[in-house]
């Protein structure tokens, strides 16, 4: 047994200051992977500060028109809300894409962008890894990779990310709250997991002391923009994605008006598609066009030995996507 301190603040000025405090301390939420990590040994904080009672589980609109989502709303919560079955559908299908129905009562919003990669590699202390313990090695690339990244990925690292939420959030646009020390900061989404690099034990940017306070969604997208998330994985439930598409489509007059687009589980953040984007806009919205925009960004995916199929698979489920969110819109003439 392991002893730990647990604490649980007033506030969220509390939170920081006490987690700033000196290192080994660690936000608690809802614990669904912290508390698995401290089990295998893979985490040992010196001190539990517990953020779940403090008021961050609310869903509230922001003047501009857009969701701010408190960092301790539960998954299942932000799931069902009105507001966001009815204008940020694609978050409501990856929340229930994710873990199950026990977990996400219980997993939050900041833990999940804050959840750890599930390489084994990394969750088994006997074997060595970057992320872990830097400088140790990464097994991984030449060891059991199948489920690994393909693109963004490092000599020190091929891990993955491996929330569902973030890469539609990703698609969405948000933008993540941190409350530090020095204060409040906003952060885009698509910045807040980094790439591995020479740092792979640095998940995200976020600065020592820092907390998750809220993320933050832009004004719904125009009328007649339809999105959808769709995850490929090994068995119907409760698996991590082997590939995962948010995306985001509007179509007018046959020609891609509004396109997003991100992929889950093939590099060490939410991939956002920006090159596909950029091909897609005001282009013809066919098969050919999709195939073509899907080729150009997957061209700098470097795959390794076993997991070469996820390149086409992304492209694959993407291409099914697309296609999906072009035939629910309805035909416009110029």
């Amino acid at each position: 047994m392991k002893p730990f301190g647990y604490v649980r603040p007033a506030s969220t000025d509390e939170a920081v200051r006490l987690c700033a405090a000196g290192p080994g301390a660690r936000f608690l939420g809802g614990g669904t992977n912290l508390v698995d990590l401290m089990k295998l040994g893979v985490e040992a904080p010196r001190v539990l500060i517990d953020v779940a009672g403090l008021p961050l589980d609310r869903v509230t609109r922001t003047a501009d028109g857009g969701l701010s989502i408190g960092a301790t709303v539960r998954n299942s919560d932000l799931a069902a809300h009105p507001d966001v079955t009815r204008s940020y559908p694609v978050l409501s299908q990856a929340l229930l894409a994710g873990a199950s129905g026990q977990l996400r009562n219980s997993a939050t919003t900041g833990g999940n962008l804050l959840q750890r990669t599930r390489c084994r590699y990394f969750q088994d202390v006997s074997k060595p890894c970057n992320k872990r313990l830097p400088g140790s090695g990464c097994p991984a690339r030449e060891g059991t990779h199948r489920d690994l990244a393909i693109l963004g990925h490092s000599p020190e690292c091929v891990a993955t990310s491996p929330s569902d939420m973030a890469v539609a959030l990703a698609a969405l646009d948000a933008t993540v709250v941190l409350l530090g020390p020095e204060g409040e900061r906003t952060v885009p989404l698509t910045e807040f997991h980094r790439l591995p690099g020479e740092n792979p034990d640095q998940d995200t940017v976020i600065r020592p002391g820092e907390l998750i306070t809220e993320v933050v969604l832009p004004p719904p997208p125009a009328p007649g923009a339809a999105s959808r998330y769709r995850k490929a994985r090994d068995r119907a439930s409760f698996a991590f994605a082997l590939v995962s598409v948010a995306a985001m489509l509007r179509v007018e007059a046959g020609r891609v008006e509004h396109a997003t687009l991100a992929f889950g589980g093939v590099a060490h953040r939410p991939w956002r598609a920006r090159r596909a984007e950029a091909e897609l806009r005001g282009a013809p919205a066919t098969p050919a066009v999709f195939q073509h925009a899907l080729i150009a960004e997957l061209a700098e995916a470097r795959p390794l030995r076993d997991n070469a199929f996820k390149v086409d698979l992304t492209r694959r489920l993407a291409l099914d996507v697309l296609g999906e969110l072009t035939a629910r819109q309805p035909a416009r003439t110029a």
